[in-house]
């Protein structure tokens, strides 16, 4: 991990010079283990576990105590420093120390009152968004990327695979939903995002939170699940009938999976997303149910499941 968050770090650095920024305050959980290997997560706006500070030549991972074995453990490449009366008043002596006098932020990683807060402990220095240089970067997967990705799929459809038998008529969405938690904790370092299952009419929710509703013969169950190997996720999404299916929701899996079927095998390198999203889209269309398709072909993956 050490050698990629290294050249990570030279291709952030480089981009800070080009703008002439001396240094860049990462907040944002994801862009932190990016740039990092700690795996600490925030448990919201309000209670961060930490972030990272960039110059031209050093790197700071700044955290409280709870985080302090773990940071030194998973970051080996940065100088931790533990701070007991928070970030601004930690940042304003290194800012002296170093002479920083600009620094970029993540305007979406932080809150309007920590914002406000550092802008006023540090009057004095120039804060400036950082844009999308690390989005940007993140588009791109390198080998190692690759690898865990594919690992953390493989662990989502063996725990698919392993559930899919007990998705019986009398099961409860909430009983489906342990079962999946539970072999994805065995199976790789847990869920990239709590599962949904969605039967009968909740299978018309996108975003359904498993209830108590049990499961009836011939309905839909939509599955939608991922992994988390390494630090990078999975998600993919299942439907399954317990029993023949309607001649009306039969019609329309169909026309899903054709749509499906035809984006896999046309989509091609240097297509753009819109187009890529068209050749499912037409099908959906022509079937009349293009009204009905308000997400698209697919999204993104990595250290975020979107």
């Amino acid at each position: 991990m050490k050698d990629r968050t290294g050249e990570r770090l030279k291709r952030l650095r480089r981009s800070l010079a080009a703008r002439n920024i001396q240094a860049a305050l990462i907040t944002g959980q994801d862009n932190r283990f990016y740039l990092s290997g700690f795996k600490a997560e925030d448990l919201g706006l309000a209670e961060s576990a930490g972030a990272l500070l960039i110059t031209r030549h050093e790197q700071i991972l700044l955290t409280d105590g709870r985080y302090d074995i773990q940071a030194r453990k998973e970051a080996p490449g940065y100088q931790v420093v533990i701070y007991k009366k928070g970030l601004a008043r930690q940042l304003r002596g290194i800012f002296q120390r170093l002479e920083v006098s600009s620094c970029a932020y993540e305007p979406a990683y932080i809150s309007c009152s920590r914002f406000e807060h550092l802008t006023n402990t540090m009057p004095a220095v120039q804060w400036q968004p950082l844009g999308d240089i690390l989005s940007r970067m993140r588009l791109i997967k390198d080998r190692h990327e690759h690898r865990q990705l594919k690992k953390a799929q493989e662990a989502a459809e063996k725990v698919f695979e392993m559930v899919l038998p007990e998705i019986v008529p009398g099961r409860s969405e909430k009983e489906i939903a342990f079962m999946i938690l539970e072999g994805l904790y065995k199976e790789a370092e847990g869920p990239s995002f709590p599962p949904i299952v969605a039967s009968g009419p909740n299978s018309a929710l996108p975003h359904a939170m498993p209830g108590n509703r049990k499961i009836k013969k011939a309905e839909p169950v939509i599955i939608d699940m991922g992994a988390r190997i390494g630090g990078y996720c999975s998600d993919m999404t299942r439907t399954i009938f317990c029993d023949e299916p309607s001649p009306e929701l039969k019609e329309i899996y169909m026309t899903v999976k054709n749509a499906q079927d035809r984006a896999q095998r046309q989509v091609r390198p240097g297509m753009t997303c819109r187009e890529a999203d068209g050749l499912a889209r037409k099908i959906i269309n022509e079937a009349g149910f293009g009204r009905y398709f308000v997400h698209s072909l697919g999204h993104g993956v990595g250290i975020a499941i979107h």
